[in-house]
């Protein structure tokens, strides 16, 4: 692989897709359709054909295929999602669009969520088009039987490194939590705000807000035993300890005090993800009521995001939901699912995982893979029904004091130059050992 260029064409590729806002809800100029035509061009330029869909005015997606001579491995399906959330300019210090170069860093809306992504894998697709011509074949046009379903795939978010103590662990994504969001409508009785009542909904809504937000029960999962063992198994013995003690409720509370005396374990948002990975949790995050400030509110809505671990179904959830609000709030209210989807779990017992691991390894000896669940969802729920096993790889090697993941959706969005350097070969070794 010539790295050299091979960098370059990224690093500029990743820039021009930050300078196209495909925002979702789409603009009605459909700058989303944008970037799917780039991807497409782009793919054209190097004799692969790729078809550009708009299942919705302004929503592009594209979708372009190499073809295998048949005697290599299994086919591999490279997943990622083109839009970005909005990106109001306050308190951004570049230009969330300008996609500006600054102290090692690429700044922009979608350098993390996850153009960096989309980027390392178009170019991988770009050298292995290449390296297909140089070899006397046309991507475009040799025909291969027996096209297959793929045997797996390679999403976003894992693979990007993050110190726990003084070891740089790679966590690779095998699993997400599911998802129910509920509208939860409760009724009062309206009247004149100079004579309170205890029926007022915006405070029947208050009292539902604190039942709800209260941390569910703690429940450890297969995926999750498996990184605090492997994780315990990386680190020193103090360390070691607080990770191997996270695996028991009783231990989380120990486990928090001696973190909390322990320097430099790791940042907050960690800790943060590991509780939410242990536990279904549920997040109020919109509420409404009232219409003046002299009227009592006769009804209020709150919208909440509940995430399920493997095991826990959508009917459990809703379950769960009625349980906190207990009879008195269940009595007065009307829950109403909005949008629901399972949890997704892959095996990390051969088939692609053994293959990112070792990846990571090839080009860093003194990182350590290990599995993990995602508290979020990704495009791998599309795939359940087809059957293919989804990991979130994404191969970035961070700065200690680079927390990824706090740069989701958040100002001065940005992912580091040395950080995709290090990921492309390791994305672009990882899919040659699969498919060859």
């Amino acid at each position: 692989m010539n790295q050299g260029g091979a960098e370059e064409r990224l690093i500029e590729s990743l820039r021009d897709l930050i300078r196209i806002p495909s925002i979702n809800p789409p603009d009605p100029a459909g700058p989303e359709l944008a970037a799917a035509h780039y991807l497409r061009d782009a793919l054209a330029d190097v004799g692969v054909p790729a078809q550009v869909h708009e299942p919705v005015p302004g929503r592009g997606s594209v979708t372009a295929r190499l073809h295998g001579d048949g005697t290599g491995g299994e086919p591999l399906l490279l997943l990622s999602h083109l839009d970005v959330v909005p990106a109001p300019t306050h308190r951004w210090t570049h230009d969330p669009f300008g996609a500006e170069v600054a102290d090692g860093y690429i700044y922009g809306r979608g350098a993390v969520d996850m153009k960096h992504l989309v980027a390392m894998e178009l170019e991988v697709m770009l050298r292995l088009a290449e390296e297909a011509r140089a070899a006397g074949r046309d991507p475009a046009s040799d025909p291969i039987p027996g096209l297959r379903r793929a045997a797996a795939a390679i999403n976003e978010a894992g693979g990007v490194s993050a110190w726990l103590g003084d070891r740089r662990l790679y966590p690779i994504q095998v699993a997400e939590k599911g998802y129910a969001v509920y509208r939860i409508t409760i009724h009062g009785t309206a009247g004149h705000g100079s004579m309170p009542r205890p029926d007022n909904a915006a405070i029947l809504a208050a009292d539902a807000i604190t039942r709800l937000g209260a941390p569910g029960p703690f429940r450890l999962t297969p995926t999750m035993a498996t990184f605090f063992d492997e994780a315990a198994a990386a680190v020193d013995p103090i360390i070691a300890r607080i990770l191997r003690s996270l695996k028991s409720p009783a231990g989380v509370a120990e486990a928090g005090a001696t973190a909390a005396s322990t320097a430099n374990l790791c940042s907050p948002v960690y800790a943060r993800v590991a509780n939410a990975l242990v536990r279904d949790t549920i997040s109020p995050n919109i509420v409404h009521a009232g219409v003046k400030y002299n009227v009592i509110p006769g009804v209020a809505v709150v919208e909440v995001d509940c995430r399920t671990l493997p095991g826990t179904s959508e009917e459990a959830m809703e379950a769960i939901v009625r349980e906190r609000l207990g009879p008195d709030l269940v009595a007065v209210s009307t829950i109403e699912l909005i949008v629901a989807a399972d949890p997704v779990v892959a095996s990390t017992e051969g088939g692609l995982y053994p293959i990112l691991a070792q990846a990571i390894r090839d080009h860093d000896p003194d990182g350590m893979p290990v599995p993990i669940m995602a508290p979020f969802a990704t495009d791998a729920k599309h795939l359940v029904s087809l059957g293919v096993p989804s990991y979130g790889f994404s191969p970035l090697r961070q700065e200690r004091d680079e927390t990824f993941i706090d740069r989701y959706h958040s100002v001065d969005e940005r992912v580091s130059l040395a950080g995709l350097q290090w990921g492309l070969p390791v994305l672009y070794d990882a899919v040659r050992r699969f498919c060859g």
